[in-house]
């Protein structure tokens, strides 16, 4: 049986050996959140084996998540004062060729009115790039679907949503980045039930993973897998989530349906490379 890579559609390579990547299970990243000049040379000398797709900064407000933060380099944050200043981060943002436009909205710091965030939603959709949205605390999952965004990089933990915001962001064709084993206890269990929820609307959940928070491994996180069964995927809709194109099945006793199974395949793989002749 042949199975594409996995895909960490949320990492921070800046916080970890990228080293530690190459050849592994993991074939694609997408850095989300980092100095642009550095992520642009991480994208142009990956790991061997590895895709990096960058997002370029943190768009947030003056005073914002995560300035300050002694994680975050202030290059890695983009400080917005007004919608001039949204129009001119995307249009400087546009010379990178990123994957999305990063937006951080954590009620615990400032946070952008709702002028400024219109109009970076606005933009950067003229522009032909996709929102993806760090949503903490109250309210602000719910302004960000509002909004318009294309996607949440964490699925929401700090509030149970209600079913008719999740079918309001399910029928909106938003994609939440599941992370859910970085939280713990009552946070995590929140956020797996507001993931279930998702899917079951028929909501878009994918793999990622937050490489770089915390102790979680660099490469495949099975953790990470497992919750995503927790959370209601399974077969097809479960690879669909973590791979990087359709599984390619052969053999009558092949059959990965459960995230156990396919944390026993992954963990037993071996890597080949295709010819493309």
């Amino acid at each position: 049986m042949l199975l594409p890579g996995v895909v960490d559609r949320h990492v921070h390579l800046g916080l970890v050996d990228r080293a530690q990547l190459a050849d592994s299970a993991v074939v694609q990243v997408l850095d989300l959140g980092w100095d642009p000049a550095e992520a642009v040379v991480w994208r142009a000398t990956p790991p061997h084996g590895v895709q990096v797709r960058i997002a370029g900064p943190f768009h947030t407000a003056v005073g914002g998540y995560p300035s300050g933060r002694a994680w975050a380099p202030d290059a890695a944050v983009r400080q917005l004062s007004s919608p001039a200043a949204a129009r001119a981060a995307i249009a400087e943002l546009v010379a990178i060729d990123p994957v999305a436009v990063k937006v951080a909205l954590n009620a615990s710091m400032p946070l952008l009115d709702e002028e400024i965030l219109r109009v970076l939603i606005d933009e950067a959709h003229d522009v032909g790039l996709p929102v993806w949205v760090h949503a903490e605390g109250a309210g602000q999952a719910q302004r960000a679907i509002a909004a318009g965004a294309d996607a949440l990089v964490h699925v929401p933990w700090t509030e149970e949503f209600d079913a008719d915001l999740v079918r309001a962001a399910a029928e909106r064709g938003m994609v939440w980045i599941s992370t859910l084993a970085i939280h713990a206890g009552e946070d995590r269990a929140r956020a797996i039930r507001n993931a279930a929820a998702f899917v079951a609307a028929g909501g878009t959940l994918r793999y990622g993973t937050d490489m770089g928070n915390g102790p979680r491994p660099v490469g495949v996180d099975a953790e990470e897998l497992r919750l995503l069964g927790e959370a209601g995927l399974r077969g097809p809709a479960l690879l669909a989530a973590v791979l990087d194109g359709p599984a390619v099945l052969d053999g009558p006793d092949v059959e990965i349906d459960t995230a156990d199974d396919l944390i026993a395949w992954l963990a037993a793989a071996r890597r080949v490379e295709l010819s493309s002749r």
